[in-house]
């Protein structure tokens, strides 16, 4: 258990400091707003601030209770996710190796993505936000590292889960 939770808190590590030196980075080289192509037609650096969530989801709401909401919100899924873990690490000697070392992964990825975030909630009162990706007129909401580890935890929990649950079908299913 102990090197799944060294693995958990270095990929996490690596993942937040990825993610605040890219910010960093951002902030001291670009003025809001500003930008550069990277892949012309698909691909900008951009300088942009998001208030809200995903999709600029509550941006419009006040800024105090964006605040505490948005806070609020984090530190429980960051908890949560410890609570998890460490409960699911402890209590389950049945799963592979490799169904252990998934979830970790997601998790720490997740959790990684969220304290991103927060740090930039806590100080900035938003998110910075620069990966611009695009065709033609149609832009996908820009992002950040924090952003990307969120969304390919999520995509790799899912996937874990659904894998088990097929095996768990087919094992039934051949008992029969």
């Amino acid at each position: 258990m102990r090197k799944k939770m060294i693995l958990f808190l270095a990929i996490a590590g690596v993942v937040i400091l990825l993610d605040q030196t890219t910010k960093y980075w951002i902030i001291a080289t670009l003025k809001l707003h500003e930008g550069f192509a990277v892949v012309d037609g698909f691909f900008n650096i951009v300088h942009v601030r998001n208030p809200g969530a995903a999709f600029g989801f509550m941006a419009g709401a006040s800024p105090a209770f964006r605040s505490v909401f948005f806070v609020a919100i984090t530190l429980a899924a960051i908890l949560l996710i410890l609570h998890y873990l460490w409960h699911y690490l402890r209590h389950t000697l049945r799963q592979t190796g490799s169904e252990k070392r998934s979830l970790v992964f997601s998790l720490s990825l997740i959790l990684a993505g969220a304290v991103g975030n927060l740090i930039d909630r806590v100080r900035f009162g938003e998110v910075v936000d620069f990966l611009d990706v695009y065709v033609g007129t149609h832009h996908w909401p820009a992002f950040n590292v924090a952003d990307a580890s969120i969304s390919t935890g999520a995509a790799v929990l899912a996937i874990a889960l659904f894998v088990k649950r097929k095996e768990g079908a087919d094992a039934a299913g051949s008992d029969q």
